[in-house]
C-alpha cells in the first residue's frame, strides 16, 4: 500500500480490528474500567483466541456462545470466534438460565464462554444441552465443575497449535443474534460477515466516526445496536469504552471521565438521562447522541438539546433482521422530530402495499428493506424465514435478472411524506417494545403457564410514559382465591426484569376470544390503554 492509496476495507468481521492494528497499532482500541488495550494487543489476543478454538477442534460454522457481562473477553470472543470460522452467539447477560439453555439447544452451541458464577446457576440446565462439548471460563476457575471439558481463558490463549481457516468469504455466517418474535420462543437471526461489516461502514459514515472518537458501549452487546458500538469504532480506528452501569448517573460519570464523543441509547435510558444534572464539561466533547429501539419523546429530545446545545442528535430506526434501515440527519430534527428519516447509505427502503406496489405519499404501508444489511434468515426455521425474508417484487428489480433478490419485510407500518421522509405508524405483529427490548407475549405467557397458577393468560403492551410500552398480564387463575402477588413472585424468578409484567389483572371468567377462537389481545389491550396515563 502506497502512502497515497486509501487504507484497505475489511470484508470479514475480525478484519475491522486487524486492519486498524496494521494502520495504528498503538492507538487505544478498548477500555474497560482502568484497563485499556491498544489495537495491536487487542488483535493479538483475538488471533490467539481464534487459534485456541481451532486447537480444541471446533469446526467451521460451529457456534460459540458468549454469556458474559461487558468485559475484554466478551469482545475478544465476539471477533475471535468468526476469525476461527465459527459463529458467535452473544447471549444477553440478564437472561435467566432456562432462557440461556434454550438458546444453547436451539443453535447447537458447541462451546460456551461464561464465568464460574454464571456456570453455577446454569449447571442444572446443561443436561438438556447435548451439543455443548466445551465450557470456557473467564476469570477464576477454582471449584467449578461441568459435565463437559472445562477450560481456563488464559490457558486457551497461551496454547500453541491453532490456525485460521484457509478460506472464508464475506457471505459466511459470523453471528446469530436472538430476538423475540410475536409468539413463542426467541428467533436466532443469522448474520454474515458482510452484514456486520457493511453495517459498520454505513453507520460510521453518516455518524462521521473517526480515529479520534471514543464511543461508549452502554447497550448490551447481544443487541445489534449495542454490538454496533464495537464495529463502528473498530472500523474507524476509534476507541470503544465498555460500561456495565447500574444507574443513569453511572453513564454520565463515564461520559465525563472517558471524554466520550458518541453515545447511542434507547428511549428509556434517554428519559432517565434527561432527568439528570449533566456535568458542563460533557457538552464540550460529546459530538453526537443517537437514539434507537423506539421513538424518542419530543420533550426528552428538547431537554437533552438544552443540556447539549453543540451535540448533534441522530434519530435511527431498524430491526435485527437488517440492523439499521433509516436515520434522521441532525439538521432535520427541528423540522420533523417525529420522523424516522430516510434510508441509511448503501441500502434502500420501500413502502409497499400488500400487492407489492409502492404506496403513494401519505399512504401507510409495510417497510421493506433491500441491500447488504439484510440478514441470512432465521436459524433452522424455514417457515419464519419465508414469512419475513421474501423476494423483492419483480418490478423493483432490473428486468434482466433471473435470480430473485431477497428483501426483509419488516412487519412495521410506516408512511412517507412528499419529501421522502418516513414516519412510523405501528407494528403489524403483537411484539411489545418495552425499555428498548422487544418482548414476545408468548415468552411471558409460557412462563406464566409453567407456574401452574393460571388457567389461561395473555400478555399485552399498553402505553407507558417512561417505558414506551408496559407489559400487562391478564390471567384467569387456577384457584379463585389466588391473588397476583404469588404469580408476580413466580414470574420474577424465571423472567429477566424487562419481561416481568408491570401490572397483573386477574379475571374470574375465561378471556375473550376473537372470531378465530384465539384470545382477543386487541380487546384486552384496549381495556388498559389509560392505565398509566398518557404516554408522551
Amino acid at each position: 500500500m502506497t502512502a497515497s492509496s486509501p487504507p484497505p476495507n475489511a470484508w470479514l468481521l475480525h478484519q475491522l480490528i486487524e486492519l486498524s492494528a496494521e494502520r495504528n497499532p498503538a492507538a487505544p482500541a478498548l477500555t474497560v474500567g482502568s484497563q485499556t488495550l491498544d489495537y495491536a494487543t487487542l488483535w493479538q489476543t483475538t488471533a490467539a483466541f481464534a487459534g485456541g478454538l481451532a486447537r480444541l477442534g471446533l469446526q467451521r460454522g460451529e457456534r460459540v456462545g458468549i454469556w458474559l457481562e461487558k468485559r475484554i473477553e466478551t469482545v475478544v470472543a465476539s471477533f475471535g470466534a468468526p476469525a476461527a470460522g465459527c459463529v458467535m452467539v452473544p447471549i444477553n447477560p440478564l437472561l435467566k438460565p432456562e432462557q440461556v439453555a434454550y438458546i444453547l439447544r436451539d443453535c447447537n452451541v458447541r462451546l460456551l464462554l461464561t464465568t464460574r458464577e454464571r456456570l453455577a446457576t446454569l449447571a442444572p440446565q446443561l443436561a438438556s444441552c447435548p451439543d455443548l462439548h466445551h465450557l470456557l471460563l473467564a476469570g477464576a476457575t477454582e471449584g467449578a465443575t461441568a459435565p463437559c471439558p472445562l477450560h481456563a481463558w488464559d490457558a486457551l490463549l497461551t496454547t500453541q497449535g491453532g490456525r485460521f481457516p484457509t478460506a472464508q468469504t464475506e457471505l459466511d455466517m459470523a453471528a446469530i443474534l436472538y430476538t423475540s418474535g410475536s409468539t413463542g420462543r426467541p428467533k436466532g437471526v443469522v448474520l454474515s460477515h458482510r452484514n456486520l461489516v457493511a453495517g459498520a461502514q454505513s453507520v460510521a459514515g453518516y455518524l462521521g466516526n473517526h480515529a479520534g472518537d471514543s464511543l461508549l458501549a452502554a447497550l448490551p452487546l447481544s443487541f445489534d445496536a449495542g454490538f454496533s458500538q464495537l464495529t463502528t469504532a473498530f472500523h474507524a480506528g476509534a476507541r470503544a469504552v465498555l460500561l456495565n452501569y447500574l444507574m443513569p448517573r453511572d453513564v454520565l460519570k463515564a461520559l465525563e471521565r472517558e471524554k466520550i464523543t458518541g453515545l447511542t441509547a434507547v428511549p428509556p435510558l434517554w428519559i432517565q438521562l434527561a432527568q439528570q444534572t449533566w456535568p458542563e464539561s460533557i457538552a464540550s466533547h460529546l459530538r453526537y447522541i443517537a437514539n434507537t429501539g423506539g421513538h424518542m419523546p419530543e420533550v426528552v429530545l428538547h431537554n437533552l438539546q438544552e443540556k447539549l446545545p453543540r451535540t448533534r442528535p441522530f434519530l435511527m430506526y431498524g430491526l435485527t433482521e437488517a440492523f439499521r434501515a433509516t436515520y434522521l440527519p441532525p439538521e432535520e430534527v427541528a423540522r420533523r422530530p417525529d420522523s424516522i428519516g430516510r434510508s441509511i447509505p448503501d441500502n434502500e427502503v420501500f413502502i409497499l402495499r400488500e400487492d407489492g406496489r409502492e404506496c403513494a405519499p401519505g399512504e401507510p404501508g409495510e417497510l421493506v428493506q433491500r441491500g447488504p444489511l439484510v440478514a441470512m434468515g432465521y436459524w433452522n426455521d424455514a417457515e419464519k424465514t419465508a414469512e419475513r425474508f421474501r423476494p423483492l417484487p419483480a418490478h423493483l428489480r432490473s428486468s434482466g435478472l433471473m435470480l430473485p433478490e431477497i428483501a426483509v419485510y419488516s412487519g412495521d407500518t410506516v408512511r412517507r411524506d412528499e419529501e421522502g421522509f418516513l414516519y412510523f405508524v405501528g407494528r403489524r405483529d403483537e411484539m411489545i417494545k418495552t425499555s428498548g427490548y422487544r418482548v414476545s407475549p408468548g415468552e411471558v405467557e409460557e412462563v406464566a403457564h409453567a407456574t401452574g397458577l393460571v388457567r389461561e393468560c395473555a400478555a399485552v403492551g399498553v402505553p407507558h410514559p417512561a417505558l414506551g410500552a408496559a407489559i400487562v398480564l391478564v390471567a384467569q387463575p387456577t384457584q379463585a382465591t389466588e391473588d397476583s402477588t404469588s404469580l408476580l413472585a413466580a414470574l420474577k424468578t424465571h423472567l429477566p426484569a424487562w419481561q416481568v409484567p408491570v401490572h397483573i389483572a386477574l379475571r374470574s371468567e375465561p378471556l375473550p376470544r376473537n372470531a378465530n377462537g384465539k384470545i382477543d389481545r386487541k380487546l384486552l389491550a384496549a381495556d388498559f390503554q389509560d392505565l398509566f396515563g398518557e404516554a408522551r
